[in-house]
C-alpha cells in the first residue's frame, strides 16, 4: 500500500482494525487482567505457600545454627556458610550420597528403565486378558501407600516368620533387612516403581511404525537389532524423560526410611534419610537445611545433564 493509498483509508476501516487489537488491559481471549489474575491467584498461592516459602526457609535455616530445641530454637543465630563447611568435610554426607548413588543407579536407571521396558516390550502381543492381569498386578504395586507396602515388605522379609524364609525353608531364617538392607531396598523399589517405566513405555512403542518392525522382521533381523535399529530410535526421548523422573524421584524418595531407618549402623541411610535423621533425630536443623540445598544442587546438575543429553538428540 502506498502512502497515498494509506492516508486515504477509510475511517471506517481503521476503527475496525482498532477493535480488533487487544487493549493493553485486556488479554487476547477478552477475559481483562484482572479476572486472569483470579483465575491463576489460587494457584500462585498454592505454589508460594508450598514450594517458594519452604525454599526460601530452608536456605535461612542453612545459614543459621537452628536447632530444634534449646536457646538455638529461640533465637538462632546466623554462621555464614560454616554449615555448608561441615557438608563439604562430613564423612557422613559422602557415604550418604555413595549410598544414594548406588540406589539410585542400580534400582531406578537400570532396574526399573531395563525391567520396565522388558515389561511393555512382551506384552505388546500379548492377549487382551493377560496384558490387563499383569498390568494391574505391576500398577498395584505403584499406588498402594507407602506405608502399607513397607510394612507388607517388612513381615515378608522377617527372620523368624517371613514369607521368604518359609519358602526357602529356613527357621530361623537371614534377617535380610539387617544383613543385605541396600540389596533389600534396591530390589524393593525395581518393584514398586517398575510401573511408571512400564506405562511410559507402551505409550512409546505405540508410537513405532508397525511396517518398520515388520521390516524388520521381513529381512532377518534378531530381537537385539530390531531394538537397536528400529525402535531405539524412536523412542530415545521417551527413555530420556523417563530416565529423568526416575533418577529424581528415587534420589528424594523417603520410603527407605520405613523400611530400614538408615540402619543397621548407617549401612541404607541414604541422603533423604540421612537428612532426616540429621533434622529429626539429631535436631540440627541448620545443618541439614545446608545438606538439603546440596542435594538440591545435585538434582539440578542431573536435570540439566538430561536437558543437554535430550538437545543433542533433537540436533541430531
Amino acid at each position: 500500500m502506498t502512502r497515498t493509498e494509506s492516508a486515504a483509508t477509510p475511517p471506517a476501516l481503521g476503527a475496525a482494525r482498532s477493535a480488533r487489537r487487544p487493549s493493553p488491559a485486556t488479554d487476547v481471549v477478552g477475559l481483562g487482567r484482572s479476572r486472569a489474575v483470579a483465575f491463576v491467584a489460587p494457584a500462585l498461592v498454592l505454589i508460594g505457600v508450598f514450594l517458594v516459602f519452604p525454599a526460601f526457609w530452608t536456605l535461612y535455616i542453612g545459614v543459621t545454627n537452628y536447632r530444634l530445641t534449646g536457646a538455638a530454637a529461640k533465637a538462632p543465630e546466623v554462621v555464614g556458610l560454616d554449615n555448608y563447611r561441615g557438608v563439604l568435610s562430613d564423612p557422613a554426607f559422602y557415604r550418604s550420597l555413595w549410598l544414594t548413588l548406588i540406589y539410585v543407579l542400580v534400582s531406578a536407571a537400570v532396574g526399573q528403565n531395563v525391567l520396565g521396558f522388558g515389561l511393555a516390550w512382551a506384552l505388546r502381543g500379548a492377549r487382551r486378558a493377560i496384558r490387563r492381569l499383569i498390568e494391574s498386578l505391576v500398577l498395584l504395586a505403584w499406588v498402594l501407600p507407602s506405608s502399607v507396602v513397607a510394612f507388607l515388605w517388612i513381615a515378608m522379609l522377617d527372620r523368624d516368620a517371613g514369607t521368604v524364609n518359609m519358602l526357602l525353608g529356613q527357621s530361623p531364617g537371614t534377617a535380610w533387612l539387617v544383613q543385605y538392607p541396600m540389596t533389600a531396598l534396591v530390589v524393593f523399589n525395581i518393584w514398586r516403581g517398575t510401573a511408571f517405566s512400564m506405562m511410559l513405555y507402551s505409550a512409546a512403542l505405540s508410537s513405532v511404525p508397525p511396517s518398520h518392525l515388520e521390516t524388520a522382521r521381513v529381512v532377518g533381523s534378531s530381537t537385539m537389532q530390531t531394538l537397536r535399529d528400529v525402535v531405539l530410535p524412536h523412542i530415545r526421548r521417551h527413555a530420556l524423560t523417563n530416565t529423568l523422573l526416575i533418577t529424581l524421584w528415587t534420589f528424594n524418595d523417603f520410603t527407605p526410611f520405613l523400611l530400614t531407618a538408615g540402619g543397621p549402623d548407617h549401612r541404607s541411610e541414604v541422603a533423604p534419610v540421612y537428612i532426616y535423621n540429621t533434622a529429626i533425630v539429631g535436631g540440627d536443623m541448620g545443618y541439614s537445611g545446608a545438606v538439603s540445598l546440596v542435594v538440591l544442587l545435585i538434582n539440578l546438575l542431573l536435570a540439566l545433564v538430561y536437558l543437554r543429553a535430550a538437545r543433542a538428540g533433537r540436533s541430531s
